[in-house]
């Protein structure tokens, strides 16, 4: 899930999808895939797909399976035939849903969405019912350890242009400008600080606070069930979950 408004959020879902590599491997060739056709096969040309390549190294996911999807992409290779798009919708309580899809058949997708959507409690709606609820941005998670100098993170990444660093429990979180994201990792990594995660996200403008147990398990069932979707790439949701319903 994207949103990032809790280390825990992210936490809680990690252990579950490390274990899947199999399905990180599928969704990061998509991601590649896609990048390669719409902007082409040079990663220094191409933003988008430099960053769906950085990501793919640090998944572990073998050099050729990332030229193999480039290829497909760019035509080289068969394939290739996915496009891109997002669905919007509300799941249970009115909590707000996009759905970054890369697939190659959109029937089929749409068919399925919306039966998960259905069968947890959720509707898909209209193009740009919920987009106006959030905002793109580029997000940077670095995970606390004794070396890292909080201080000296805060410093670099607001000199190298973010936006906003949150403090949480186990990771210092920054946001900024979508352009300005692979500047803000640089400077970081330059300095020897291990970026955890980088990448472009949408971020709720309000969220809806879970407060109730019943529907705090309702909802994380429907997002489990739309992240395990071998067409979902990304699930964006406005809500926030306390910790103590999180970890109960």
């Amino acid at each position: 899930m994207a949103g990032h408004s809790k280390w825990a959020n992210i936490k809680h879902r990690k252990a579950r999808v490390d274990a899947q590599k199999g399905k990180i491997f599928t969704r990061l060739a998509r991601e590649i895939i896609v990048a390669a056709k719409e902007g082409g096969g040079d990663p220094e040309a191409n933003f988008a797909l430099r960053l769906a390549v950085q990501k793919a190294r640090e998944a572990n996911m073998p050099n050729d399976n990332i030229l193999r999807a480039i290829k497909r992409g760019t035509g080289e290779l068969g394939g290739g035939n996915f496009e891109s798009f997002t669905y919007e919708g509300y799941g249970p309580g009115g909590v707000a849903l996009m759905l970054d899809i890369n697939t190659d058949n959109r029937n089929r997708t749409a068919g399925d969405i919306r039966y998960l959507m259905s069968n947890h409690g959720g509707s898909l709606g209209e193009s740009g019912c919920v987009n106006w609820m959030f905002k793109r941005k580029g997000y940077i998670s670095v995970e606390k350890t004794e070396a890292l100098d909080a201080d000296e993170l805060m410093l670099l990444a607001l000199e190298a242009g973010a936006e906003d660093i949150q403090e949480e429990e186990e990771a210092l979180e920054v946001t900024t400008a979508p352009e300005d994201m692979e500047k803000v990792k640089e400077a970081l990594e330059g300095a020897g600080i291990a970026v955890a995660v980088a990448e472009g996200s949408m971020f709720p403008e309000n969220e809806v606070v879970i407060e109730d147990r019943d529907a705090a398990e309702k909802l994380m069932k429907l997002v489990d069930a739309l992240e395990d979707h071998d067409d979902v790439q990304n699930v964006h949701a406005n809500f926030n979950i306390p910790d103590e319903l999180l970890e109960g």
